[in-house]
């Protein structure tokens, strides 16, 4: 972004009591920020501090401009009155016991300018010294409260992912000036805590959206700045802003049924705090001596914190009715909409257990659930190997698993004998076939690859009402084809006959399904419609019929690849200078290694630092056997002497949170295959951590990758089975360094579009909503909606017959027609 394009912009900072961390983050704003000096404006607010900070912030910082409020404002009033002196487009919020990295505001900017519809930037914030998480995604219970999911944990950067949050932390967020004066600030009522939540919630409601950028990065000294505050002081805060927040911001209709179990659950957390309960205050039964109703009662301040928010709220109903009235009218979404960015809104948050009890009977008694939902109970299910070494299959159930357990109860599932699973913030679990029934009970959406559903037939009837995905990615029976082609012609039409069976009852039974591109979004599409599942009032509802059938990739991780471990260089004892092209997977019958192979033969002679890795001959599923096209390659590279001089082979399988060291260490990446049925409609995953590496791809042309390759000019396409243009186009990408430097460049900006958060958008909205297929739900047939023909229409119709007819055949044809019709008119009086 060009200097001259930046918009001015003005940080605000509250001073409290004791200046040295606004003085540390003030310099950091004005000595690390890459931000231009002449548009950056930072305003800081003297909280009434009394303790002399203020003149010593303007000794120290002359630069910074500093307003003296002469009373405590709290963090609201003190960032709103900082705004008020604000010239900038953009305001920035920084606590001042936080520093930014130095591209904090610059990302943050670039987001705003970019999306016209995001109307503030949540910034990620970590702890002082980078390792722990303090804002990464933003949460709120149907009770009001908002929190800071994942705060505490480590960051491992599992959660620089842009996405769109209800709020963002006031610690760090970069807003819109004209939209945040017309919100009106922060609610000064609010004093301190939920502020930021209140005016994230406000923003949403009126169409704008709050955007989490990992890479508009702070660091916080987590809540240095109130550590003065007592406990009880702040449980009446958080109590009371929580209803404030509810009372404003929720529907009429959603209001009626939150309030008054907000209220109870309220009280029921002041006592549980306090340890109080009837039979302790001796009120559940006639007391012996009257007198004893009379008697002091001692009460804890925690359990008095949570009445006394209750009383304060009540005083503040006049003017929150006002805000509510203003709030509402200009609300743009629905609350349905925003559920989603709640992500678990029906969290009880406190582990108390009389409070626990609460809770439950108030969500059933209000009916909550029909609200904000429970989580749902989601089950994926795969037939691969989970573990450290994990193939595809089993790779793109892990990450549908991880996405979809941030909103919902998550079960990860494998038939496989294998399952070592990587920690995960998931149960992960192998379970014997004869057993999956009790684990598609627990559920209310299952997610099956592969052969799965054919080992549940509970699931396969038509009584069943289990929401069923289907994830069809991998079309079975065109790799059956080329995988099969060793095996006896009667073997493999049993096989083919068996693996299409599977198919079609996957397509007969499932809601909703997923596939990996276009091309095999066309494919699908006539398998469902030969199968009668795409009737006309699902075309009449949605002629796109991706409520159906959607397009989901394959994916891969938000951030970048960082080496962690030896890649393949040390491991294999390549030299540094070495030029070295990847083949990232296993060695299967329907790839074309042999051409690729015989081109590193050629271009050898003319290169003799090229190198050609094959990542993986054993596949990390035991259930899966060595094909002979594996064989083949390594007798071909043996017989041209090119074995541990220009081609080698990984004879094991590099675990999945190893593969990013190997990718590190290569200068391209390669996959070539046969021109038939399996390659048109194919999706190679293999390339998508290609694109993940930044590295050039060559591809053999065919598949939708190569669409993609090409047209995005991310490397070269070449011929089938060519090896001299598959040499040329190794050489090209290996060695020209500016054609290779265009293609890392062009990469970067088309990786976005594949995170695994982003290409599983389809399935997270169905898993939000998830309904039965419309001709599955019972009673479900064809309307005839319109009118039935008149006499002088069905004149003109038969009319129209006898004239075809009589075309067709003569009177004999005429004669029989008519016969037909008359018999089959008796038949049904009949």
């Amino acid at each position: 972004m060009e200097q001259g394009t930046l918009p001015d912009v003005t940080v605000v900072v509250v001073n409290y009591r004791g200046a040295d961390d606004t003085i540390t983050c003030l310099r950091s704003l004005f000595g690390d920020l890459s931000y231009p000096a002449d548009k950056l404006q930072v305003v800081v607010v003297d909280n009434a501090s009394g303790d002399g900070g203020a003149d010593r912030i303007r000794t120290a910082v002359p630069d910074a401009e500093v307003i003296e409020s002469p009373a405590n404002l709290g963090f609201a009033g003190g960032c709103n009155l900082g705004v008020r002196s604000a010239r900038g487009s953009v305001v920035a919020f920084l606590n001042n016991d936080a520093r930014p990295h130095r591209d904090w505001l610059r990302e943050a900017v670039r987001v705003l300018r970019a999306e016209p519809s995001v109307g503030a930037v949540a910034s990620k914030v970590l702890d002082w010294d980078g390792r722990e998480i303090d804002f990464v995604d933003a949460g709120l219970t149907w009770f009001g409260m908002g929190y800071k999911r994942h705060a505490g944990l480590p960051d491992d950067g599992s959660h620089d992912t842009p996405r769109d949050v209800l709020f963002g932390t006031g610690s760090a967020l970069v807003a819109r000036t004209g939209l945040f004066r017309e919100l009106g600030g922060f609610d000064e009522r609010f004093f301190m805590f939920y502020e930021d939540v209140d005016l994230g919630w406000r923003m949403n409601l009126r169409g704008w959206r709050v955007r989490y950028v990992p890479t508009s990065l702070t660091y916080h000294k987590h809540h240095a700045s109130m550590s003065t505050v007592d406990s009880s002081r702040e449980l009446y805060l958080l109590e009371r802003n929580a209803l404030a927040a509810l009372y404003k911001n929720f529907s009429d209709e959603t209001l009626a049924r939150v309030l008054p179990a907000a209220l109870a659950l309220a009280v029921r957390r002041a006592t549980a705090r306090g340890e109080l309960d009837a039979t302790q205050l001796e009120i559940t039964r006639r007391p012996a001596d009257p007198a004893d109703d009379r008697a002091p009662v001692p009460v804890s301040r925690q359990a008095l914190a949570g009445l006394l928010a209750i009383d304060q709220f009540v005083e503040l109903l006049p003017s929150l009715a006002e805000s509510r009235k203003a709030e509402q009218a200009a609300r743009r979404v629905s609350d349905a909409d925003l559920v989603p960015l709640m992500r678990k809104a029906m969290e009880p948050a406190y582990p108390l257990p009389r409070y626990l009890a609460a809770h439950d009977v108030l969500v059933e008694v209000f009916g909550l659930d029909e609200v904000f939902g429970r989580p749902r109970r989601v089950l994926v299910v795969t037939g691969d190997a989970i573990s450290e070494k994990m193939a595809g299959p089993a790779i793109r159930a892990w990450n549908m698993a991880d996405v979809l357990s941030a909103e919902h109860e998550v079960r990860l599932v494998t038939i496989n004998p294998l399952c070592a699973p990587p920690e995960a913030a998931f149960p992960v679990l192998r379970v014997a076939r004869r057993d999956l029934g009790a684990q598609v009970e627990w559920a209310d959406v299952i997610v099956v690859q592969g052969h799965v559903l054919e080992f549940v037939p509970e699931l396969k009837k038509p009584s069943s009402t289990k929401v069923v995905v289907c994830d069809i990615y991998d079309p079975m029976h065109l790799e059956l084809l080329e995988q099969g082609k060793d095996a006896s012609d009667e073997q493999r039409e049993l096989d083919l006959v068996g693996v299409t069976k599977v198919i079609n009852d996957q397509l007969a039974r499932g809601d909703f399904f997923l596939c990996a591109s276009e091309r095999q979004r066309h494919f699908w599409l006539g398998h469902l419609t030969a199968l009668g599942r795409l009737t006309p009032s699902l075309y009449d509802n949605d002629p796109t019929v991706r409520s159906l059938l959607a397009e989901v990739p394959f994916g891969l991780p938000g951030k970048p690849p960082e080496r962690t471990g030896p890649g393949l260089r040390s491991t294999l004892g390549l030299g540094e200078s070495d030029k070295v092209v990847l083949w990232a997977g296993g060695v299967y019958s329907w790839f074309d290694p042999l051409t690729l192979v015989r081109a590193v033969d050629r271009l050898r002679s003319r290169r003799p630092d090229a190198r050609l890795v094959f990542l993986g001959m054993k596949h990390p599923n035991p259930e899966v056997p060595d094909m002979d096209i594996a064989g083949q390659t390594r007798a071909l590279a043996k017989r041209l002497d090119l074995v541990g001089s220009h081609v080698f082979f990984n004879e094991t399988w590099v675990p999945y949170q190893d593969r990013q060291n190997w990718l590190l260490d290569a200068n391209a990446g390669v996959t070539t295959h046969y021109e038939h049925v399996e390659t048109t409609f194919a999706f190679r995953t293999r390339v998508l951590d290609y694109l993940w590496a930044g590295l050039p791809i060559v591809t053999t042309d065919g598949d939708s990758f190569a669409d993609l390759v090409r047209a995005e000019r991310l490397g070269v396409v070449v011929p089938s089975e060519d090896a001299d243009a598959l040499a040329d186009a190794l050489e090209k990408v290996m060695y020209d360094a500016e054609f290779a430097a265009g293609c890392v460049e062009r990469i970067a900006a088309v990786r976005e579009r594949f995170t695994w958060e982003n290409v599983l958008a389809p399935l997270t909205a169905f898993c939000r909503n998830p309904r039965p297929a419309a001709d599955r739900l019972p009673g479900s047939s064809f309307m005839v909606r319109n009118r039935p023909l008149g006499r002088r229409e069905k004149v003109q119709r038969d009319v129209a017959l006898v004239k075809e007819y009589l075309s067709a055949g003569g009177p004999g044809e005429v004669a029989r027609r008519a016969t037909g019709r008359v018999l089959k008119k008796l038949r049904g009086r009949g």
